[in-house]
């Protein structure tokens, strides 16, 4: 197999790689902070904050506004939620943003667009998602992760898999809680408490009793919705 040699290039990763040098036959190979890999931009520190989504939303939303004369919310909810949302929602699934510019800058995406609804101009973010019965990007993610470990315990306690062994059970006496707590580990890296199996134990521990054992998954995402409104 023949290589281009002048499209050869070296990723480093980690925090503490010498960064040697390399040669593919007799030139050597130059040293590179990111590629892109099936549309996934990948930098030496493993950082995903590139990725976040922008100036292709932006121009959605600008497309929508000047085009659409009807600005009422029957058709501009249903047209974002099918130009935009999508791809917000599956950014914040893929990278699950944990630095604050990320997070304000998707959640600033979502604003511009409940702001362009006919009489939502100058009311606040949160006022604009209650008035469209929406939530923030944020709270949806925790939904997401909520439901997953729902799921992961039922299948678990069924017997079916071995999906408990993501996840320890506090086994207590104490009355004080939910009842069906999970232990939350200690890490010295902020990296490892990012994981999935530690960001979401946290969350899922100040549950009240009703939501984690809610009967089926259709009675916890109603009990989610109402202590998402309420209490987180």
């Amino acid at each position: 197999m023949k290589f281009n040699k002048g499209k050869c290039q070296i990723l480093h990763l980690g925090w503490g790689n010498p960064g040697c040098t390399d040669r593919l036959g007799n030139k050597r190979l130059e040293s590179s902070s990111a590629e892109r890999e099936l549309e996934v931009l990948v930098d030496a520190k493993l950082n995903m904050s590139q990725q976040c989504p922008g100036s292709q939303e932006d121009h959605v939303l600008g497309c929508i506004r000047h085009s659409i004369a009807n600005q009422s919310r029957e058709v501009l909810v249903p047209l974002c939620f099918a130009l935009v949302q999508p791809h917000l929602e599956s950014w914040g699934q893929f990278c699950v943003p944990h630095y604050k510019k990320d997070i304000n800058l998707l959640e600033s995406l979502q604003r511009r667009a409940a702001k362009i609804v006919k009489g939502l101009e100058g009311k606040l973010y949160e006022e604009c998602l209650r008035s469209l019965g929406l939530f923030s990007l944020e709270k949806r993610r925790l939904k997401g992760d909520l439901i997953a470990v729902y799921s992961f315990l039922m299948r678990a306690s069924g017997g079916a898999g071995t999906d408990i062994d993501l996840f320890s059970l506090v086994i207590s006496d104490r009355t004080r809680g939910n009842g069906l707590k999970l232990y939350h580990g200690r890490f010295r890296l902020d990296i490892r408490k990012r994981f999935f199996t530690q960001r979401v134990v946290g969350h899922w521990n100040g549950l009240p009793r009703e939501v984690v054992t809610a009967p089926s998954l259709t009675d916890l995402k109603k009990c989610l919705d109402d202590a998402l409104r309420h209490r987180l």
